[in-house]
């Protein structure tokens, strides 16, 4: 028991509360403000006690915290914060990893400021400033693994599938410093995945440390259908300078048709008759009328056994209809051949402001049909089925429709038995480009979804095992979560760690629920996927929605994964943004950060690490970490003239 008196204050503080208010007044006041949350918290857990008795014992405390936490956030508590930041104590707004006891104490100060008697509480409190910080890391180290060594954050990568057939590819990248490789279930197969999971395994083991493996089920992704291929169409550009004068020609190689399609070192390649093969060699010209009937030429520069190799300083368009004839140093003809092995297209619909394009359950997507005249008359507006064609039935006129990561957005204006029409009402000024499998999102409407689709179900006999850890996409309601359990169960996995990916809106809004259901089995995280997150939240509650999972996950002492689009425009071009610069740095206040391909994506690990060693000194979760300056530190300052 400690009993105080308040010390005499040696001078005065400028308090925003009335003169009348003494400090005494305030504390008292304080005092009883703070007993109301407290009871409040435990009343919360006392009637979860039936949940709390389903969850794996290690998970027993970071649950009871994880419901403090929510009963304390259900009040506005910011004129309480600015009273206790008046008072010089606590304010409450670190409190996520150890809630009742920074209250505790808080209430134990108040009660020595007011000459009040206080007894230690301690017993009660599930975790505190110390104890909070083990339960986090015990926790992230059982699903993700080691902290690698002077980074206090891992890095988890995407896989690209030549991951599976080039082993250097892996190395690359562990070398670099990934600590988790990510294989997205949604792309490639089984054979491929499990090709990838053995290269990283070996790769781990060729640099003596520990790399785990992430497998993402597909899910029930909404994702546009297929669209007619345009036609087969190949564009010889050559390169120009500002004055429109070509100084690099564009290279065209020419093969026989029974060939495989492809050369390398060229722009383009076409196919050929064999016996017209023959005629060509170095320094022939090569006459055509392109698609446009624009008259134009190739000169050959390079001939061997197998093939030919033609340049153009002329813009031409390619059919498999247009005809090539060589013209001979002689001035003769020869003969005529058609351009083969000219690929399809793929489809694309082009959407504008004002357009209409439907939705269909199935069939190839097209683009609208235009009655040409006077006045062009729309016969049938564009377009494309969906993969999922249920939400047709599920949605209302008037709800919101998204496609392609927000890209193109509208409003639900009919509902039919088999489509559904939507009014475009978001694209860019000149229009937007719509393909195949892009993604579809319905932020206000309520769909009734499976959680794992036939092929999650398929995808998961390979899953347990090849990984460490599996991704549940889309997750959004707690029995979505003892779903995959029971089938991890069934599949004797149970002890396999579960990913929370939190990309919609009733994801986010249910996560406290989802992480309680998590925390049932084994090891558990939560990934932001703020990709399809933005969009279904909107762009400009993004910040809000991250900084709110983070707070949340943090009072369940479960481990985060901070995704998309991380340095992804250096990962894809080798130059970072400065904002997502920033937006790497403040990674550092989850347990993984994770990158996704491309052809730079070493340089983006490093970089990354870079960045996740420098702010771990300054970060810690939401605390800042008061490390010595080096910029200022020891730097003697003029005197003032």
């Amino acid at each position: 028991m400690l009993k105080t008196h308040s010390p005499t204050p040696t001078h005065t503080i400028s308090s925003p509360k009335p003169k009348t208010v003494s400090r005494q007044q305030v504390c008292l006041s304080l005092i009883q403000e703070l007993q109301l949350l407290r009871q409040a918290m435990l009343d919360r857990e006392a009637a979860m006690q039936t949940e709390l008795s389903r969850l794996s014992p290690k998970y027993h405390e970071s649950a009871r915290n994880l419901i403090h936490y929510l009963a304390l956030r259900v009040h506005d508590l910011r004129p309480l914060q600015e009273r206790l930041a008046w008072l010089g104590l606590s304010s409450l707004g670190r409190s996520e990893s150890h809630v009742l006891a920074n209250l505790d104490k808080v209430l134990g100060i108040l009660h020595c400021l007011t000459g009040q008697d206080w007894l230690d509480k301690s017993a009660e409190e599930p975790a505190g400033s110390v104890s909070s910080r083990r339960l986090l890391e015990g926790h992230s180290v059982d699903l993700l693994g080691a902290y690698p060594l002077g980074r206090p954050v891992r890095i988890m990568v995407t896989l690209p599938s030549t991951a599976a057939t080039d082993y250097s590819v892996v190395r690359e990248l562990v070398e670099a410093g990934m600590d988790i490789a990510r294989i997205n279930c949604a792309h490639d197969d089984a054979e491929v995945w499990s090709a990838m999971a053995m290269h990283v395994r070996h790769a781990a083991k060729a640099v003596q440390r520990s790399v785990r493996i992430l497998m993402d089920l597909g899910g029930p992704k909404i994702r546009t259908g297929e669209v007619a291929p345009r036609p087969p169409v190949l564009r010889m550009r050559p390169q120009r300078d500002e004055y429109g004068r070509p100084y690099r020609p564009y290279r065209l190689g020419i093969q026989s048709n029974s060939q495989p399609p492809g050369m390398p070192d060229v722009d383009g390649c076409i196919g050929v008759e064999d016996k017209w093969l023959e005629h060509l060699h170095k320094g022939a010209q090569i006459d055509f009328s392109d698609a446009r009937g624009a008259k134009r030429h190739l000169l050959v520069v390079h001939r061997d056994a197998r093939c030919a190799i033609a340049e153009s300083v002329q813009t031409a368009y390619l059919t498999p209809e247009t005809l090539l004839t060589i013209h001979g140093a002689d001035g003769k003809k020869w003969r005529s051949t058609l351009a083969g092995q000219i690929q399809s297209q793929p489809g694309a619909l082009y959407l504008h402001r004002g357009d209409v394009i439907r939705v269909t359950r199935d069939g190839i997507g097209n683009g609208a049909v235009v009655e040409e005249g006077a006045e062009d008359v729309m016969v049938e507006p564009a377009h494309i089925a969906c993969t999922l064609p249920q939400i047709i039935d599920q949605v209302r006129i008037g709800e919101r429709i998204w496609f392609d990561d927000g890209k193109i957005g509208g409003f639900i204006r009919h509902v039919m038995d088999d489509w559904l029409e939507v009014e475009i009402t978001q694209a860019r000024e000149g229009g937007e480009k719509l393909i195949g499998d892009k993604g579809i999102n319905l932020p206000d409407s309520d769909l009734d979804l499976p959680a794992l689709t036939d092929k999650d179900v398929q995808d998961l006999a390979v899953v347990v095992r090849e990984a460490d850890m599996v991704g549940l996409s889309f997750v959004q309601q707690a029995d979505d979560v003892h779903l995959l359990r029971g089938h991890l169960e069934r599949l004797g996995r149970g002890d396999m760690g579960v990913v929370l990916k939190i990309e919609t809106l009733k994801g986010f809004e249910n996560l406290p629920e989802l992480m309680l259901a998590a925390m049932i089995g084994g090891c558990a995280g939560v990934m932001i996927a703020r990709g399809d997150l933005a969009v279904e939240c909107g762009y400009e509650r993004l910040a809000e929605v991250q900084e709110e999972i983070l707070w949340c996950t943090e009072a369940a002492h479960m481990p985060v994964i901070w995704a998309t689009q991380v340095l992804e425009t250096l990962a894809k071009t080798g130059v970072p943004s400065r904002a997502e610069i920033s937006d790497a740095g403040l990674g550092v206040r989850a347990e993984c950060v994770m990158l996704n391909k491309g052809p730079y994506i070493t340089d983006a690990i490093r970089t990354l690490d870079d960045i996740l060693r420098r702010m771990g000194g300054h970060q810690v979760k939401k605390r800042s970490m008061l490390r010595a300056l080096r910029s200022w530190g020891g730097k003697e300052l003029a005197s003032p003239k």
